[in-house]
Parts: structure tokens; sequence; C-alpha cells
């Protein structure tokens, strides 16, 4: 696999790294089992970049992770977590050292480790971004030796752009893909200037662009693509990227006809993004052990020729951009 800096850090991650959400829950019927073998078929592939959170099945996705690492030995990869979900309600004035440090004090316990490599805020409240004290409390943290790094995971560009004004903040979690390709335009060039990292996650709208999905698809109960398609529990972005499913439909048939016949739409998706040089590593997620191996294969895909990553800017202006260009 090919491997990128993390920004400034002094880290150097695959480029394809493996996304923990779904091995936590909110995905459906994902079994233990299952997300064990999905994350042993990321590391066996060569992924150095896991990308968890305290919320992902309560800790269950944290504690999966630490468990296999330990069973495995060996170097361990960077493993990002984020914190600040478990607030309730979660509002900006819960963003302060006392909370984020006992946040933090839980992950360290379920990752089973003495220093966390990477801490990113987790989809705050806009508000939480123009509060200075909030990353003073992420240095102190730093400080007393708890977390090597902190970063933010945010919903809009708007958002990226105030974060890496701190001087402290490493690394910038955002949607990237085919259907949100705003952060292409200033955030990727000011991140790049400034030496940010940048992971970019929901690389296949939920599954969309995987080109899988279609109008007959039923989901659990219990998977965000059912219960969250209105935003209803979080961030509508976070589902389908934001794009109204019959919308992303359409567009789907569109971009298939691009796909060379020996790829897979999802691998053309994940290359599409790694097209990005200021993307340090995309973060696709997995329920299975076939999953986890196919998105590792896309590493090695080639270049998309620009007359075809051109056509996918036409398809994403005319059909997606009206719903979420100025929104996200």
């Amino acid at each position: 696999m090919r491997h990128r800096k993390f920004g400034r850090t002094g880290f150097t991650t695959t480029d394809i790294g493996f996304g923990a959400w779904q091995i936590g829950g909110a995905w459906g019927d994902v079994s233990e089992a299952d997300g064990r073998a999905a994350l042993n078929a990321a590391l066996d592939a060569g992924m150095s970049f896991i990308d968890t959170a305290d919320v992902y099945g309560d800790g269950r996705s944290e504690k999966i992770i630490a468990d296999v690492l330990k069973d495995r030995g060996g170097q361990r990869p960077m493993v990002a977590t984020k914190a600040g979900r478990r607030l309730s309600p979660h509002v900006a004035d819960g963003y302060n050292k006392q909370n984020l440090e006992g946040f933090i004090d839980r992950s360290l316990k379920n990752l089973g480790v003495e220093r966390l490599d990477l801490v990113q805020l987790h989809c705050p409240p806009t508000d939480v971004y123009y509060r200075p004290e909030v990353f003073h409390a992420l240095e102190e943290i730093k400080a007393a030796g708890k977390i090597a790094n902190y970063g933010v995971s945010v919903e809009k560009v708007e958002e990226a752009l105030k974060a890496i004004e701190y001087p402290g903040v490493v690394s910038v979690q955002i949607i990237y893909n085919i259907f949100r390709q705003r952060p292409a335009q200033l955030f990727f060039k000011e991140a790049a200037r400034r030496n940010v990292a940048v992971i970019a996650r929901v690389p296949l709208a939920s599954g969309l662009l995987s080109g899988k999905i279609t109008r007959d698809t039923a989901f659990a109960a219990d998977d965000h693509r059912n219960f969250n398609r209105n935003g209803d529990a979080f961030d509508v972005g976070e589902t389908f990227a934001g794009v109204p499913f019959e919308t992303g439909l359409q567009a789907v048939e569109e971009i298939r006809a691009l796909v060379p016949a020996s790829q897979t739409m999802a691998a053309f998706a994940l290359r599409w993004i790694l097209m990005a040089d200021a993307v340090s590593v995309v973060i696709p997620g997995a329920r299975n052990a076939g999953q986890a191996e196919a998105n590792a294969r896309a590493a090695g895909l080639p270049a998309i020729p620009e007359n075809v990553m051109e056509a996918t800017r036409e398809i994403y202006y005319r059909l997606v951009a009206p719903h979420v260009h100025d929104r996200w």
C-alpha cells in the first residue's frame, strides 16, 4: 500500500485506513466476530491507520480494536478516536476541560493505552470553534501526557477553516467524496499550506457509491441509513452524504458509466478521493473481512484520467451540488 505523511505529526500512514464505526454500531447487525475479522483483514493488508470514537457502540469499537491489537502484538498502527458526542445535551458549553478529560480517560481505558495517538473533537457545535479555551484545554491534556496530538472532526468547510487557525490542531476529518466535493476548493489548499493532515470520511456516501444499493434495498431498524435519513439522530450529512436518496441513485447510474470494467465502483470512488494530494488518509468502513480486503486493494489502482475526473465534477455540479454544496 502507498503511504502519506500525516501532517506535521511525524506519523506516516497508509493512504487507506480502517473506519471503525461499522464495527461499533448503527449499521445494522455486525457481529463482534465479523468486526474482529474485518479489522484483522485490514491490518493483514497493511493498513496502518484506524479511526474510531468513544460513542461507536458505546465503546464497543474501541474495545474491539484494543483486543485485536493486543492479540496481534508487534508494531501498532496509528489509532485515532473522538470525544464529545457523549454529551447530553450536546452543546458547546459541554466542551470544557473536565468533560473532555473524562472522555479521554475513558478512551484510554477502552483502548488499553497510556497515551492516545490522536483525539478529535467529534463534530461539535459550530460555536466551539470560536472558543479558544477549548483548544487550550486540549493543550493542557496533551501536556499531561494523555494525548500525543489533537484535531477535529467537522461537518462544515467553514468549521474546518476556523479550526486550523489554532496552531495545535494537527488534523481535520471531513466528509469528502464524489458527492461532497467542496473541501477540494479553499480548504484543501489551506490545509496543505499549514501542513494539516486531512482524514476523508464517508468516502462511499454510506454505501451509495458502492453501486450496490437500489430503491429496493432494505435497511435494518438500527441502521442510520434507515433512522437518520432526515437527520433525526445526528447531522443528515453523515447519511448518504446528505444527498436525497433518489438523487443519489440517479447520480450513481451516471457515475457507473465512468468506472473501468476491471474495477468496482467502490474501488473507483476510493481512488477518486486519493487523487487529491491534500488527503492524508481515507477511512472506509467494513462489515466483514472481504470488504476490508477490497478497500485495501483500491490503493493500488492507477490514477484516474483527468477527463474522467472532469466528468465526475460535471455530474456533481449538475445533480448533487444543489443539495449539498452550500450547506456543508
